[in-house]
């Protein structure tokens, strides 16, 4: 069986982004929620500082969406080639 790089990588994409922006703003409105995650992301991201404001939610979120469609196009693939060599 062979994967979609593309839906794979849209899939994970849209669920990386999303986590970062369901943890950016409920941080912006509770607090201390996921502020380990959000640090982490200070780390790994450039131009990402923090959580800001909704600006830098979004900015997060960006950087998860794309993030996230690379590491499954890249997972995608890996797979498929593996999958031809243990034919």
């Amino acid at each position: 069986m062979k994967l979609c790089m593309r839906s794979l990588a849209l899939a994970s994409g849209i669920l990386w982004g999303g986590m970062f922006f369901v943890v950016g703003l409920m941080n912006l409105l509770g607090g201390h929620y996921g502020a380990h995650l959000l640090d982490f992301a200070t780390s790994i991201y450039p131009g990402y500082g923090g959580p800001a404001g909704f600006g830098s939610v979004l900015v997060v979120t960006l950087y998860g969406l794309i993030d996230g469609a690379v590491g499954g196009a890249i997972f995608a693939w890996l797979y498929n080639r593996f999958q031809k060599s243990s034919m």
